[in-house]
C-alpha cells in the first residue's frame, strides 16, 4: 500500500512541475510565432475618411408594390444619399409581375427619386424576362408607382421569335389589364426566325 500512494504522490508531483512548463510553453509560441501585420490587413484611413465625407450605403436595398400588384425589388452595390435622391452604383432590379412573367434589370449606376418614386439606371442595361427576351440598351427609367419601364434610347432584343431593333421600348400594364404589355416604337427593325 505504501508503495501505491508514494507513487500516486510522485505522479501528481511530476504534474506540478510539466503541466505549468506545458503551458508555459505554449504561449511562449504564440507570442514567438506571431505573424506581422501586413499591408493588406492595415486599417485603409484613406477609406475611412472618403467614408466619413460622403456617406453611403452598402448593399442597398428597396422594394415595393407597384399600383397594379407587382413586386419590385432594387438591389445596389452602393448607395449614396442626396436629398430625396439616392445614386446607386451596379444596380439591378426584380420584378415580379401579377402575370406570372418576372423581369431582370442590371446597369451600371443610376438614381432613385424617392419624392417622385422614379428610378433611372443609366450605363449599359440589360433586361431578361422570363418569357424568353433578352434587351441591352443605353438606359431605363421604371416608375415605382405605377411599374412603367421605358428605355432611353435604342435597344437590341433578343426574342423567342428572332431578334429585333427598335427606337425605344415600353412595359407597362394597361388601365383595366391584367397582365404586362410590352410595346416596342420608333423605327422597329424585326428579324423573324422561324421555330424548328
Amino acid at each position: 500500500m505504501l508503495g501505491d500512494d508514494n507513487l500516486y504522490s510522485n505522479f501528481v508531483g511530476f504534474l506540478k512541475i510539466t503541466l505549468p512548463l506545458g503551458a508555459l510553453a505554449l504561449m511562449s509560441t504564440v507570442f514567438l510565432f506571431a505573424r506581422t501585420p501586413t499591408q493588406d490587413n492595415a486599417i485603409p484611413y484613406a477609406e475611412i475618411e472618403e467614408i466619413a465625407r460622403e456617406p453611403r450605403l452598402s448593399g442597398a436595398r428597396v422594394s415595393g408594390v407597384t399600383d397594379d400588384g407587382s413586386v419590385i425589388e432594387l438591389t445596389a452595390q452602393t448607395a449614396r444619399p442626396i436629398g430625396d435622391v439616392l445614386l446607386v452604383e451596379t444596380i439591378s432590379a426584380s420584378i415580379d409581375a401579377v402575370d406570372g412573367i418576372h423581369i431582370n434589370i442590371r446597369a451600371g449606376q443610376g438614381e432613385i427619386n424617392n419624392a417622385t418614386r422614379i428610378a433611372r439606371l443609366t450605363g449599359l442595361a440589360r433586361v431578361e424576362t422570363s418569357n424568353g427576351y433578352e434587351m441591352e440598351t443605353a438606359g431605363i427609367t421604371a416608375n415605382l408607382t405605377t411599374g412603367q419601364i421605358i428605355s432611353d434610347g435604342a435597344l437590341e432584343v433578343q426574342a423567342p421569335f428572332g431578334s429585333l431593333t427598335a427606337g425605344q421600348m415600353t412595359i407597362e400594364t394597361p388601365e383595366g389589364g391584367t397582365g404586362q404589355v410590352m410595346l416596342f416604337q420608333n423605327g422597329v427593325r424585326l428579324v423573324y426566325t422561324p421555330q424548328q
